[in-house]
């Protein structure tokens, strides 16, 4: 590479960190937000507003229209970002280990409890992934049926396969339509789970998926509802949360995807 493409690189690069910083400012700055519905409450947060903001912001969105801002963040810069993305989740897979080894006697005690809940993760794989084929999608599939496509599934499926092959787009598809509608459909599922008989204290185990955002929105409203048990609801979640993790990304890589390999190689797929 030379001299003046590392520039033009490292140029894009300073875009996208300018571009990201004003975004996390946005989204801080506007919070949590709550909205009721009797004893229901659905959360916000501001992840949901720094995907919204990120995707308006592209060159094929507001960048059509205002100049300056489709000058700025252009195609180029939409291109690094898988990488950018990448480098992003190094410090969270370091976080995760050091959550770990210190918790690793409570993941050996939970035993069975801990297996059986990634077993139950394998549904996405075995509904998901007849689906997606029929609806035609090809090897993205793989990416975006193997898990939930939160942080961890980013990470294990780009060092894998890449975040820009087809894998990878199927994972970031996920991810960020997750990102959106699944805040929303976990703290609106949490509470219900109440009107059917359901433990307070299992629904907030249930409520750790291994996202941060989604267990912070369902135990948020499940602790709404049960204010008596809040801070127990909220200590098992993220106790949940930071085991469904760990225990996530080996049930990905040694259980989801050679099922999901294998489904894709079995399973009759779309003409296009």
């Amino acid at each position: 590479m030379s001299a003046r493409e590392k520039g033009s690189e490292t140029a894009s690069l300073v875009k996208i960190m300018f571009a990201v910083l004003i975004v996390v400012v946005v989204s801080e700055r506007i919070g949590v937000t709550a909205v009721h519905f009797g004893k229901i409450t659905i959360s916000f947060l501001p992840m949901l507003y720094a995907v919204i903001l990120g995707v308006i912001i592209t060159p094929d969105l507001i960048g059509k229209y205002i100049k300056p801002l489709g000058v700025f963040i252009n195609k180029k810069e939409v291109s690094i970002t898988g990488n950018v993305v990448m480098m992003a989740l190094l410090p969270l897979g370091v976080k995760y280990g050091t959550l770990v080894g210190p918790n690793i006697k409570a993941v050996i005690n939970a035993g069975p409890a801990l297996i059986l809940q990634e077993i139950g993760n394998l549904g996405s794989v075995l509904i998901a992934m007849p689906i997606a084929l029929l609806l035609g999608m090809r090897r993205e599939a793989i990416g975006a049926c193997s898990s939930i496509s939160r942080e961890p599934s980013l990470g294990v499926i780009g060092e894998k396969y890449g975040i820009e092959s087809p894998e990878g787009t199927g994972v970031l598809g996920t991810y960020l339509v997750g990102s959106v509608i699944g805040t929303v459909y976990f703290g609106v599922i949490s509470p219900l789970g109440l009107q059917i008989g359901l433990h307070p204290l299992s629904l907030a185990v249930a409520c750790g998926l291994g996202s941060g955002s989604m267990m912070a929105a369902a135990s948020a409203s499940l602790a709404a509802v049960v204010p008596s048990m809040s801070s127990q609801i909220l200590a098992f979640a993220a106790t949940s949360n930071m085991l469904a993790a760990f225990t996530g990304m080996y049930a990905l890589i040694f259980l989801a995807l050679p099922l999901s390999n294998l489904m894709y190689r079995l399973l009759p797929k779309k003409s296009h």
